[in-house]
């Protein structure tokens, strides 16, 4: 009988390698292969940077408790790591809110199911820990006089002024998303229909929501002074230049600060609250709200219902409790 080859023959390899473990090494390689699966279900550029940013902020929270990242394998990550190390760490010691620790753990858990899905871990550490309970807050909204404040603060002898008037304007209209914002185009004005398209929603469903004539006026006022132009984004800086979705929220943020509003953020989502607020308040019902809004799910439209709608406030005055007083 012939004496085997030590070397193993490709065949051979095959069978070995399809048998073996194919763990993360280090967090670097677990990040990347993480991001590149991100990458292929087409997430948004946005999701991605948050999850690279906060799986990040794991890690330079655990080299700030000593404990070296360097040498820890994402596999040797136990479910007690994360509840001592990240959830009592960030309340305790960093006096985190708790929208930010879920913030945080919602990362972690993507990562983490996904290494665990692609048997890149054998563990999962996260998958009995759960998001920590919060109150509910009352919605912020702009009231009417901060909103006649606040449109009053752009310079309407300026291209910026017109252009940020125009762009709170449609905020109020259409209560769109900041990045919706910055991903508006001029083709996606149809202006027939009285009608705004929608491309770059955070559901990847595109929707058409609906403009007055009011609006329509400002927008074709903003468009004949922006004039031609390189880009074909709807809203450009001086140097012709598409918007930024950041450059757009730091915008608001300086008009609230010159409107010395104080009591509630300036962002474009209090926008997006008020719009809400107002049209319940002025008759819309759910379906139309979900509709405009782009929301796949019923939740946070029935806390805009419940919260703004008159049908209870009305009601209130025939079964109010007090009543049942007798008068001093």
């Amino acid at each position: 009988m012939t004496r085997r080859k030590n070397n193993l023959n490709d065949r051979e390899l095959s069978i070995v390698r399809k048998s073996a473990k194919s763990y993360a090494e280090s967090f670097k390689e677990a990040l990347s292969l993480f991001v590149d699966d991100c990458d292929l279900r087409n997430l948004r550029p946005f999701t991605i940077r948050y999850y690279q940013n906060e799986i990040h902020a794991f890690l330079n929270q655990l080299e700030e408790q000593g404990i070296d990242t360097t040498q820890l394998k994402p596999y040797e990550v136990k479910e007690s790591l994360i509840e001592e190390n990240v959830i009592r760490y960030m309340r305790k010691y960093k006096g985190a809110k708790i929208v930010s620790i879920n913030t945080r753990l919602r990362a972690l858990r993507s990562f983490y199911n996904f290494l665990y899905k692609k048997k890149h871990i054998n563990n999962n550490p996260m998958e009995n820990v759960s998001l920590l309970k919060d109150r509910k807050h009352v919605i912020p909204t702009f009231s009417k006089e901060q909103l006649n404040t606040l449109f009053n603060q752009p310079d309407l002898t300026t291209f910026t002024g017109v252009r940020d008037y125009t762009i709170m304007m449609v905020f109020l209209e259409t209560g769109v998303r900041v990045n919706e914002m910055s991903g508006l185009s001029l083709a996606d004005i149809q202006w027939e229909d009285s009608l705004l398209r929608i491309r770059n929603a955070k559901t990847y469903r595109e929707r058409l929501v609906p403009i007055q004539s009011e609006m329509k006026k400002q927008l074709k006022k903003y468009i004949s002074i922006r004039g031609v132009v390189d880009t074909d984004a709807l809203f450009i800086t001086v140097d012709g230049t598409p918007l930024l979705r950041r450059s757009i929220q730091q915008r608001i943020d300086i008009y609230g600060a010159k409107a010395k509003i104080k009591d509630v953020r300036c962002s474009p989502h209090t926008f997006r609250h008020t719009f809400a607020k107002l049209s319940v308040q002025q008759g819309a019902n759910i379906f139309e709200l979900q509709t405009i809004l782009g929301h796949t799910s019923m939740e946070i439209v029935k806390t805009y219902v419940n919260l703004f709608g008159n049908d209870v406030r009305d009601r209130h005055k025939d079964f109010s409790p007090v009543k049942v007083l007798n008068k001093r």
